[in-house]
């Protein structure tokens, strides 16, 4: 473990050339890139010559929101990380640096969610008065709900809000649809596409279940899950897991040992769920789904990488450290890790990281996190930097590199 003060005294390179620097920028990351690719390809669609009809606005809306569920559905996302990792290094690294940004993904649901209530809109702006038209009205007040809920001012101050006008809105929009396209005289197509949402929704509730977890405290601070139900997730999965099903569900990093059955979860205290958890140690907890790539995987399209990480934000890197499938370099700034998280947990990761820095934050105070960052690329020659941490420090490092025309990786909180 190495730790030294005049680090963060290392100059960085320069910024890219205008242009290429202005791509570079939040507003125009990969996620916003989709989710204006859909609502162009469906400005396109609207004005190719094409006239309206009630049927190709209702299966305009009904495809879009297919779209917005479907690219959350664990396995599409788990098959969309393996599609963009596929290729190998020798790939030229412009473009695997742009596969990389696959975790964006969810701007696929946003404009998804965009262009399909804007169809229903319309569609239910020309129908007749009636039922059909009473419904339509109902599912547009409920959607309007579900999108003004997901908007960032109000998803970020009241998340739990946010979560329960999804679930329980995005079930009661869904049963609306069924009422309203059989009120309609659905055809094959509709009635095939509202079956797929369905059971895509469906299918991770029919995998919940209660099982037991060992929990191991080793400060206020944090806690150590693990689990041994069966299940082994790959490295670089997630879990969700809840107290109370119907209300809220925490994702964490999957952490399985090589060659050893289960796998355990680093729970830091990061607001009032985990806490109370931290505080009041359940005997079992709810898990459902299927377990979940998360934006490390990306790390095979490299062939070195660094992690750089803050707190419990090694969580999601150890799997992959542990697991050494790329050669890695780790910089971890912390707060007294080894009264933190354990003697055990430090030294099972300077087991696998001897040349780790480990920043000790409560002796040495906050770094400059893209300066360690740029010092730990530039002497371990990697090609990437994945970065973990809380929303202000991963975008301080990914958009700071990566303005400096370096590949770097971190949370985008679209959900």
């Amino acid at each position: 473990m190495t730790t030294s003060l005049d680090r963060d005294t290392v100059d960085l390179p320069p910024l890219l050339p205008g242009v290429r620097r202005l791509f570079k920028h939040p507003r125009l990351m990969h996620y916003n890139r989709l989710a204006a690719l859909v609502i162009a390809a469906n400005l396109v669609f609207l004005y190719a010559g094409w006239a309206p009809t009630p049927t190709t606005m209702g299966r305009a809306a009904l495809v879009n929101l297919a779209l917005a569920v479907l690219v959350r559905q664990q396995y599409v996302v788990n098959l969309l990380f393996r599609l963009a990792t596929s290729p190998p290094t020798s790939w030229p690294l412009r473009i695997r640096w742009t596969l990389g940004k696959v975790y964006h993904f969810g701007g696929l649901h946003v404009g998804g969610a965009l262009a399909g209530t804007a169809w229903f809109l319309a569609l239910t702006i020309t129908t007749p008065n009636g039922p059909l038209m009473a419904v339509g009205w109902t599912l547009i007040a409920l959607l309007a709900l579900i999108v003004a809920s997901a908007l960032p001012p109000f998803r970020s101050r009241h998340h739990d809000h946010f979560e329960k006008i999804h679930r329980f809105g995005g079930w009661s929009a869904l049963a609306l649809f069924w009422t309203h396209t059989l009120l309609a005289t659905p055809g094959p197509f509709e009635v095939t596409v509202l079956a797929l949402v369905t059971f895509s929704v469906a299918l991770p509730w029919l995998r919940l279940r209660k099982v037991a977890v060992r929990l191991e405290r080793p400060s206020p601070h944090v806690v150590l899950a693990r689990f041994d139900h069966g299940e082994t997730p790959f490295a670089g999965s997630s879990t969700a897991i809840s107290r109370s099903p119907l209300k809220e569900w925490h994702s964490f990093a999957n952490v399985p040992a090589p060659g050893e059955p289960g796998f355990r979860l680093t729970i830091s205290r990061a607001g009032d769920w985990t806490g109370a958890f931290i505080d009041d140690l359940p005997p079992k907890v709810w898990v459902k789904g299927i377990t979940t790539a998360g934006v490390a995987n990306i790390e095979t399209l490299f062939t070195k990488v660094v992690y750089v990480a803050t707190g419990s934000g090694i969580g999601p890197c150890l799997p992959h450290l542990l697991a050494a499938e790329v050669p890695s370099r780790l910089v971890w700034a912390t707060r007294d890790p080894r009264t933190t998280y354990g003697d055990a947990l430090v030294d099972e990761i300077l087991a696998v990281q001897p040349h780790a820095l480990v920043w000790d934050t409560s002796r040495h105070g906050k770094p400059d996190m893209v300066r360690l960052a740029y010092e730990a690329y530039r002497d371990f020659g990697a090609e990437a930097v994945i970065c973990i941490s809380n929303k202000k420090l991963t975008w301080q490092v990914v958009h700071g590199l990566e303005r400096r025309g370096i590949p770097a990786y971190g949370a985008i909180w679209d959900s």
